[in-house]
């Protein structure tokens, strides 16, 4: 790999944690997002035990379909 496509490649990957940080930032601020139907929050004294099925789900699909126009785009 060259020393130009190894850069690109790094500027790549700051670029996704860039925005994976900022959607962190602003994730309790999106509606639903953790408070699906589906999800499963089991309380306890002084413990809790939180499953997020159903955003799991919802973003498995959203990433698959946005990975895809991507892959789609680059052909």
């Amino acid at each position: 790999m060259e020393l130009s496509q190894f850069g690109r490649l790094l500027v790549l990957v700051g670029a996704v944690v860039l925005f994976l940080g900022l959607l962190l930032v602003v994730a309790d601020r999106v509606p639903l997002v953790g408070r699906l139907p589906g999800d499963i929050t089991v309380r306890g004294d002084g413990w809790t035990l939180y499953a997020p099925l159903a955003t799991s789900i919802v973003l498995s699909v959203v990433l698959t379909l946005v990975l895809g126009v991507v892959a789609w785009a680059r052909r």
